[in-house]
């Protein structure tokens, strides 16, 4: 790619009011601000501007969502590596796949939670071994058999196992030695704990401690990741929870009680995050009905408020943000939906699921919810992670290793799909590259991290390493984009992605926001930004809509306020682009022209890069095979920033 075009594009700042939206200088050094200007500019009691800052300076880059060979699918899947693997991977050193292919990152994160599935904890690991504590069940022998065989009897296994798990078939005896009580299932937590401990480098990487709370009904996927601020002197007085009768349970309630007593027995603090939405057919967000028939209480709504402030909304199993039969007139919506059925395919997708399974249509049904029972039960920080199963987060187009190790690089990987069954098919190249979380922490620690997503300051991204700041309040004017560091004014006169808006002061009439976003340095350009509002009705219904606030390229809005395509320089048949369109950063000052002072709301950014090529177009310039019929040959990858709300009084 050239190089000269991958670093080119200045800066281009818009204020945006209503459908108005004015470019400002594109080279920011050409510009010279009046003396007043200055004086808003760089409020700051000394000369230097950064002294004595006390908000977060940088997004952290990581993922909530990881699985080693340790996993029972991973591990039947072929998974390979370790703890310790995928720390030192993570952190930027080269490590060899489970398929035997080198592979690096082209940047180390800063953190990461790996989040082992607890239920069967060591079962497959002595599975591979031939333990007796599995061989002598027949569905262990099976299963040992089966992963030992590897190639496609091993992927035939797993999805065995996974599905026989899913519909809660497993032998309960041999269970039992793998689940909370068993000497094997608390040493290797023990073990987890000590190899994380051992990659603890304050400052520099943190490894969060967690695990993955697999609950299935009937293959409807309700998964929740548990994430710990604390370190192992907390976490080691007690085991994950797992969702398996009698050892434990598929209720998120339960969950909520698991977390509630870590807290009350070693003063420690935790939190969840559910993930894949698009796959529970329509129990993830309940409006009225839980996934047991139970009604949605008050106990419910401030239980999932207290303990889940965070959701995963884009991930290897698709994109969670929206769909284009809820949200028809958003021309983005479409964004790898994965609308098949649910997690094993085992019932098929229905349209009236759809409105509980997408993250824009929770926080509208959120708003509903609050008005009912006085508490917003889905109002949630927003975060990617990958949910690979290799031991590698791997988000990048051109460095993507699958979904298991039967999807890493080769020229086959795309022959055969990805699942299917007699409801649908989901195929290989639907796997999206997607996601990770970046976090608005004051220094890479596990306390701050955790903080930072309690509070919800955090975004989610596809893949690529946007820098998005995002502030809400009643006074933000055009001078204040004016700054190199948008966030001094953004803190001192509103409140970030995550916060609710304050109340508005005497004489305002609409909030005002500020959004400024950079791209990826070693990405593509961006095409625009737009802020996504929801609000509640008086009658009790939600609406929605897409402003368009700033963007790229001199485009001229048209009267509906819509913006028109950027282009697309995607060459399929070398798999690469080039950043002659779209620009390097955009900013806007946008007041809410719909605003009304009675009606609750939320508003979030999306941030649009501009069209790259898909993994799989990458797949096919390197092993020189046919990109597959129907599959796009580029996309948009995108941010997602947490939603800033507005509550009357």
């Amino acid at each position: 790619m050239d190089t000269n075009r991958m670093t080119a594009g200045g800066m281009v700042i818009v204020a945006a009011t209503a459908m108005l939206a004015v470019a400002m200088p594109s080279d920011a050094q050409e510009w010279t601000p009046a003396p007043e200007q200055l004086a808003d500019t760089y409020p700051a009691p000394a000369y230097s501007p950064y002294a004595g800052r006390t908000f977060p300076e940088r997004p952290l880059w990581g993922d909530t969502h990881l699985h080693t060979g340790q996993s029972m699918d991973a591990g039947g899947f072929g998974a390979r590596l370790t703890h310790e693997d995928a720390y030192r991977f993570a952190r930027g050193e080269e490590v060899v796949a489970s398929s035997g292919q080198p592979v690096r990152l082209s940047r180390p994160l800063d953190w990461l939670a790996i989040t082992d599935h607890s239920d069967g904890m060591g079962m497959i690991i002595d599975a591979l071994a031939q333990n007796p504590a599995v061989t002598r069940f027949e569905q262990g022998r099976r299963w040992s058999d089966g992963f030992r065989a590897g190639g496609q009897e091993a992927v035939d296994t797993a999805l065995n196992l996974i599905g026989t798990v899913s519909q809660g078939e497993v032998d309960p005896e041999l269970f039992s030695s793998y689940m909370p009580g068993a000497r094997r299932f608390a040493t290797i937590w023990s073990d987890n704990l000590r190899t994380a401990e051992r990659f603890y480098d304050p400052g520099v990487f943190t490894p969060m401690l967690g695990f993955e709370w697999t609950s299935l009904v009937a293959g409807n996927n309700m998964h929740r990741n548990v994430i710990f601020r604390d370190g192992p002197a907390r976490a080691g007085q007690i085991v994950p929870m797992v969702m398996t009768p009698p050892w434990g349970s598929p209720d998120p309630m339960d969950l909520y009680a698991y977390l509630e007593a870590y807290e009350e027995k070693t003063n420690g603090a935790a939190l969840a995050l559910a993930h894949n939405g698009n796959l529970s057919n329509g129990l993830m967000f309940p409006v009225d009905t839980r996934f047991d028939g139970s009604e949605v209480t008050q106990e419910y709504v401030e239980a999932r408020a207290k303990w889940e402030p965070l959701y995963e909304i884009t991930q290897i199993k698709g994109d969670g943000e929206a769909h284009p039969f809820l949200s028809p007139n958003d021309e983005f919506a479409d964004y790898y939906n994965w609308d098949v059925g649910n997690l094993d395919l085992s019932e098929a997708k229905t349209a009236d699921m759809l409105a509980r399974e997408y993250a824009r249509e929770g926080l509208k049904t959120g708003l509903a919810l609050e008005a009912q029972f006085g508490t917003n039960p889905y109002k949630i920080g927003l975060v990617g992670s990958t949910d690979s199963h290799t031991g590698l987060v791997t988000a990048e187009e051109e460095n993507f290793f699958g979904k298991h190790t039967g999807y890493e690089p080769s020229s086959e990987r795309m022959q055969h799909p990805f699942m299917k069954s007699e409801n649908g098919e989901l195929f290989a190249w639907q796997m999206l590259a997607s996601g990770l979380a970046a976090v608005w922490a004051e220094e890479n620690t596990r306390e701050s991290i955790f903080d930072a997503m309690a509070r919800k300051e955090v975004y989610a991204s596809t893949g690529p390493r946007i820098t998005v700041r995002f502030f809400a309040g009643w006074d933000f004017e055009e001078s204040d984009l004016n700054s190199r560091i948008p966030a001094t004014v953004g803190y001192a006169k509103g409140v970030p992605m995550g916060a609710d808006l304050m109340a508005p002061p005497n004489g305002a009439e609409a909030p005002t926001f500020m959004v400024a976003a950079l791209r990826d340095p070693i990405g593509a350009n961006l095409d625009r930004v737009q802020i996504v509002k929801g609000w509640l009705n008086e009658d009790g219904t939600t609406e929605e809509k897409v402003y368009d606030v700033a963007w790229s390229d001199g485009r001229k809005a048209d009267e509906d306020g819509k913006v028109s395509a950027v282009g697309n320089t995607v060459d399929v048949a070398s798999a690469s682009w080039t950043n002659t369109i779209g620009t390097a950063e955009l900013a806007a000052i946008w007041t809410d022209p719909d605003f009304d002072p009675a009606r609750p709301a939320f508003y979030y950014t999306r941030v649009l890069e501009i069209p790259t090529p898909p993994w799989y177009v990458y797949d096919a310039y390197r092993y020189g095979i046919e990109i597959p019929e129907g599959a796009p040959t580029s996309q948009q990858e995108r941010a997602y920033t947490s939603p800033i709300w507005y509550t009357p009084n």
